[in-house]
């Protein structure tokens, strides 16, 4: 009898250790935190999820050298939290770290995301000026345009005058 007691407080002491476990290693796991998109252009905004219930306590952050300390905002009905970041303009160009600081706990994912550069913008695409062959095109097509019309007024006139 008092080795089925034994018994029983082992295994009931094995499976209390054994689902605390999961929890634990899972705040450890980098992959609890994503960020979308994961290549983005200076400037742009980025959507930073944390999968834990550390972080659903006020004053949990996120932060990068991409981006300034943010706040996390919980989602109704799940463990996870969110924060909308934009990447500063003058952030190089590269891999970066994403840290979530939450309830004493921190946990960096390395690598979460990619800054590129931006593009160039304005004045529709001719940013560097017109080529000389664009010129030769223009030009040919407003001659052909001029010679055809010419033509047409020519004819018209010899129609008229019959």
């Amino acid at each position: 009898m008092r080795r089925f007691r034994a018994l029983a407080v082992s295994a009931v002491t094995a499976a209390a250790v054994g689902l605390a476990v999961p929890t634990a290693a899972a705040w450890n796991d980098p992959d609890n935190i994503t960020v979308t998109p994961s290549v983005i252009a200076r400037g742009g905004q980025l959507t930073v999820s944390v999968d834990a219930p550390e972080c659903r306590t006020p004053g949990s952050t996120v932060e990068s050298e991409a981006f300034p300390r943010t706040e996390l905002q919980p989602v109704a009905g799940s463990n996870r939290v969110t924060a909308t970041v934009r990447v500063f303009r003058n952030a190089a160009r590269g891999s970066y770290d994403v840290t979530a600081r939450c309830d004493g706990s921190t946990l960096t994912r390395r690598n979460a995301f990619t800054v590129i550069g931006g593009v160039q913008g304005g004045l529709g695409g001719s940013s560097k000026g017109v080529a000389g062959s664009d010129m030769a095109i223009g030009g040919g097509l407003v001659a052909a345009a001029l010679l055809g019309g010419g033509l047409v007024l020519r004819h018209r006139r010899a129609e008229s005058n019959a």
